[in-house]
């Protein structure tokens, strides 16, 4: 049996089976389950599968990690358990659960990364797009001028990434809540119509069907469409269980529409941009917080990473789509991001030089190098930080130095990092020079800081890997 099938079936087995599987999906390290009973996970069996990192509940769904090869291991479990990628398994009622504030807050942690995960790779691509117009650009090394064909090119094509988002997240969001797809789509294209974008600028009045339309600039939003996607899933749902089979492909998408338009544009669409803009400038200006402000890309810096082992980072980044989307910036989460995974490689290069074992020296190595080329920090996570437990000592206080830093010297990002690696400091170009200057040494801080306490500190002197 080929190495990722073993692991796909080993999974599959200590999870109760494939019938216990509702949706799986993946994000860039880890396998996302949703199951039937959860009881059945032998968590215990899955850590010691060979292949896996990690695994744990999170936001209603059973997360294991796997690192940079999960795509590999996701292709084999859809294989074995005959799942069509990215589709709903099983569309049974799921049991009813008693209301409570944790499991609110639970299932809409689940929905936001059931649609902004899938849009990852998209942001990732027009990122670097923006971070070549930054460096290549005039505020950086002037290769590239702003009258450039390419560099136009570079421009336009890094904004569309996030300029469209109503389309792609009224795909992404169809597929969470189980709505057709291509109309989940349309209701995104209605919203991001020229005659539509155009009344917004001029302040136009408009109503729909009677009713007063608050109309607005949708470009670059994600809960308006979010949230209408949503209401769209019942209402289509509904129109689905009236009509007969003859008349469903044509009333069912027409009809859902009809009643979605005062929804979507009078209602939803106002309230999810005024929370969309709330939420920005609430991010926007915790760092400016008089004398208590630059504490908070400290303490992100230093706690980053145990947000991305609970899965909560998930929250933060859908905060920082809309941040970059409307803004074109953010100081504090992404910031503070950028610093930490720069502390995790500091922390693995310390215990690489503190570890005698040489197979735990090998394989520390391997981690910092996924970790610092790859951008994947998990591995080092788990294998080391895990494993070993104090060389967290080491990535707090890496992280608190270079945050703390970056928080008085207001660092700013302008584009969305990359990946978690030496690559990201590129996130700093964009802005004045000084700005990529202080980012990188808020950086070399971390780095630093980490190596140099994880060594001395981050062992115990009668651990037998510190020891000939």
């Amino acid at each position: 049996m080929k190495k990722y099938e073993q692991i796909a079936s080993e999974i599959l087995n200590e999870i109760g089976g494939k019938e216990n599987v509702t949706f799986v999906a993946h994000c860039m390290t880890r396998l996302r389950f949703n199951l039937k009973d959860q009881s059945k996970v032998n968590q215990e069996n899955i850590k010691k599968i060979e292949g896996v990192l990690g695994c744990q509940f999170s936001s209603g769904q059973f997360q294991v990690i796997i690192g940079q090869t999960v795509e590999h291991v996701y292709k084999e479990v859809c294989e074995l358990g005959h799942f069509e990628m990215n589709k709903v398994i099983d569309d049974e009622p799921k049991v009813k659960q008693k209301l409570t504030l944790k499991g609110v807050g639970s299932n809409i942690m689940e929905a936001l990364a059931g649609c902004i995960v899938p849009l990852i790779p998209l942001m990732m691509a027009a990122s670097m797009f923006k971070m070549l117009v930054a460096v290549l650009g005039p505020t950086m090394l002037n290769i590239l001028s702003e009258t450039d064909d390419l560099y136009t090119l570079f421009t336009f094509v890094g904004d569309a990434g996030f300029y469209f988002f109503p389309i792609v997240l009224g795909y992404t969001a169809s597929k969470k809540f189980n709505v057709t797809p291509v109309i989940g789509m349309f209701l995104g294209c209605i919203m991001m119509h020229p005659t539509f974008t155009s009344m917004a600028a001029a302040g136009t009045s408009f109503t729909i069907f009677g009713i007063t339309c608050n109309v607005q600039n949708y470009a670059s939003t994600l809960l308006p469409i979010i949230l209408s996607i949503w209401v769209m899933s019942y209402v289509e749902a509904f129109f689905k269980s009236m009509l007969p089979q003859s008349l469903k492909t044509i009333f069912v998408p027409f009809l859902s529409i009809i009643v979605m338009l005062p929804i979507s544009l009078c209602v939803l669409g106002p309230i999810g941009s005024i929370a969309g803009n709330y939420i920005c400038d609430f991010l926007l200006g915790l760092d400016k917080i008089p004398y208590v402000g630059f504490l908070a890309v400290a303490l992100i810096a230093a706690f980053w990473e145990f947000l991305v082992m609970s899965g909560m980072h998930v929250v933060f980044i859908t905060s920082l789509v809309m941040v970059f989307a409307q803004a074109g910036q953010e100081s504090l989460v992404s910031v503070g991001g950028c610093i930490a995974s720069i502390a995790v490689a500091g922390m693995l290069i310390g215990s690489f030089f503190r570890i005698k074992d040489k197979d735990e020296k090998s394989l520390t190595l391997g981690y910092f190098i996924a970790s610092i080329i790859g951008g994947v920090t998990e591995p080092g996570l788990y294998g080391n930080g895990i494993k070993f437990k104090r060389p967290f000592i080491g990535l707090i206080a890496g992280g608190f130095a270079g945050g703390l830093y970056a928080g008085i010297m207001h660092v700013t990002c302008y584009a969305m990092v990359p990946v978690a690696s030496f690559i990201g400091l590129t996130a700093f170009a964009g802005g004045p020079t000084i700005n990529m200057v202080h980012g990188v040494i808020s950086c070399a801080i971390a780095f630093l800081t980490a190596a140099v306490v994880t060594y001395f500190v981050g062992y115990d002197k009668n651990n037998p890997v510190v020891n000939e």
